[in-house]
């Protein structure tokens, strides 16, 4: 996070948290539709993310932060998934809405994840140069931090995805369960 220079448009993720939420709508939609689950394509799920957080078709650059616990090397649930091999300092473009540049950041010794994200959420609100900030955090662990650091944010599009809408001050919310989704391969028409 010691980056001075930062894009217009940043993403910030509760990688395991996240994580998380992908395993229960595996287990859940496999029982479901009545078929294996994928791992979730994780550049799908960012696109959806960066859609639900306003940013519209373009050559535009979105930087995604990735924070993970020191004990874990990869995601379980998504691909590509290693932090370090696969993710940190890679990027990938989307013909519709951009560059994706991704940064993964574990948590350090002293540290705990939440005290990073959070960390992190209040360097990132207070950049300058950010226009539009999408946070995924775990409303459940720290969501009453959050909705402060977001309700005394100013002159920033912040949009708050999460399991269930979430009110406040200063951000929108959208429901994390629908990009999850899509990045499964889930389509609507499985449900009739």
């Amino acid at each position: 996070m010691e980056q001075t220079r930062w894009c217009e448009n940043v993403i910030l993720v509760d990688a395991d948290y996240v994580d998380a939420v992908a395993f229960d709508l595996i287990v859940n939609f496999e029982r479901m539709l009545n078929r294996p689950m994928p791992k979730a394509d994780l550049a799908q799920w960012l696109v959806c993310v960066a859609l639900d957080g306003g940013i519209r078709q373009g050559k535009n650059d979105i930087q995604v932060v990735l924070i993970y616990g020191r004990e874990r090397k990869a995601l379980d649930n998504f691909a590509p998934s290693d932090f370090a091999a696969e993710l940190d300092g890679k990027a990938f473009t989307d013909d519709y809405v951009g560059e994706f540049r991704l940064s993964s950041v574990k948590k350090e010794e002293l540290s705990d994840a939440e005290h990073l994200y959070l960390q992190s959420l209040e360097a990132l609100a207070d950049a300058k140069d950010i226009r539009r900030l999408i946070v995924v955090p775990d409303m459940e662990k720290y969501g009453a931090r959050v909705r402060e650091i977001l309700g005394r944010t100013e002159g920033k599009e912040i949009t708050l995805l999460a399991m269930e809408p979430q009110a406040g001050r200063g951000f929108r919310s959208e429901i994390l369960g629908y990009s999850l989704m899509n990045a499964l391969g889930i389509r609507g028409d499985e449900f009739k």
